[in-house]
């Protein structure tokens, strides 16, 4: 008798203990992206699922954190703030293929997905030509036009280095070949202001204080300095034109999310990316971020629609990809920073 309440005792409590894991199911994520940019999407996900989260963000330093804890990384899901961590967590082996079919490969573009499922796309945004208001208005031109010598003197950018401008640069590889690019880049070169340096936000300053009429910059950044009560008369002093629209189209670059390579919660990771896919958090993350949707029918905020229509390049992200060590050696070759 005692040994029988015994083992019901046992039962009892393994199945009060399964039940309690059950509610505790969680996801871990490393995120690039600050907190206040995803954390009102993962509050949804955990009220639609039950799926609690835990989020660990840091500018720099969580691919190496990745590397150092190894099979017992935390980490479920990585989120990217640009295209070149997605191929650095897959070229350096910290990533695993999410499921085939399903949500995420009927909500996401082919163009804006890995080939073998390692990385997927969650938000856009265009790579769009700024300039000044007063000195130029706006304007119809393309990236190749940035070389011709009426702009000498006349255009600001970051690094050249920096992932923004090297997956333009390897979009212009893929389109224009790299004889080609490489005689865009010295003409480019030789048109800048000043030596390249700061941030996107930094070539709009630059622009308002007289230094420069021409910049490279995300369209997300304007959305953001006219949300800025110090920032928005940056923004008040240029135009924000997209490039190439009688050609192939603006180029576009990529927020992202992967599935890490030792993933503890990796069922959680999955129904995470099928929600940052749908249509409720796509809308969320455009409204968020004022960035564009990657799913086709999820519109706009209503103050990035009030940018107007473009034509975006439809280049798949592969291509750019195969590219990026090729700009890479053309920014060195033509001493583009110096």
């Amino acid at each position: 008798m005692a040994l029988t309440l015994i083992m019901r005792t046992l039962i009892v409590v393994c199945l009060m203990a399964m039940s309690s894991l059950a509610l505790a199911e969680s996801v871990n994520v490393y995120s690039f992206r600050q907190p206040f940019l995803i954390q009102p999407i993962l509050t949804e996900f955990t009220k639609q699922t039950g799926i609690k989260s835990k989020v660990i963000f840091a500018k720099k330093g969580l691919i190496q954190r990745l590397q150092r804890e190894g099979k017992l990384s935390p980490a479920d899901v990585v989120l990217t703030s640009n295209f070149s961590k997605l191929l650095e967590l897959k070229d350096k082996g910290l990533t695993q293929q999410y499921a085939a079919g399903g949500d995420v490969q009927d909500n996401i573009p082919a163009q804006f997905r890995d080939d073998e499922r390692h990385w997927l796309a969650l938000t856009q945004r265009v790579r769009n030509i700024y300039s000044s208001k007063e000195r130029l208005g706006k304007l119809n031109i393309r990236y190749e036009d940035l070389s011709d010598a009426k702009y000498k003197g006349r255009i600001c950018t970051r690094s050249g280095k920096h992932p923004y401008n090297l997956g333009l640069i390897a979009s212009m590889i893929a389109h224009n070949g790299e004889a080609a690019t490489q005689t865009w880049l010295e003409g480019v070169k030789a048109n800048l202001a000043r030596k390249p340096q700061g941030n996107d936000r930094g070539q709009v300053k630059a622009i308002h204080s007289g230094l420069c009429d021409v910049s490279l910059g995300n369209s997300y950044y304007f959305g953001k300095m006219l949300k800025d009560k110090k920032q928005k008369a940056w923004a008040d002093a240029v135009e924000l034109n997209f490039p190439n629209q009688g050609g192939r189209g603006s180029h576009i670059n990529v927020s992202g999310a992967v599935i890490a390579k030792h993933a503890p919660h990796k069922d959680a990771a999955l129904k995470l990316l099928d929600f940052l896919s749908s249509n409720q958090a796509q809308a969320m993350y455009a409204e968020l971020n004022m960035e564009y949707p990657v799913k086709p029918g999820v519109s706009p905020s209503k103050m990035v629609s009030s940018w107007g229509e473009f034509k975006a390049d439809s280049i798949a992200l592969n291509q750019i990809a195969a590219n990026r060590k090729a700009a890479l050696t053309l920014v060195d070759k033509v001493k583009f920073d110096l």
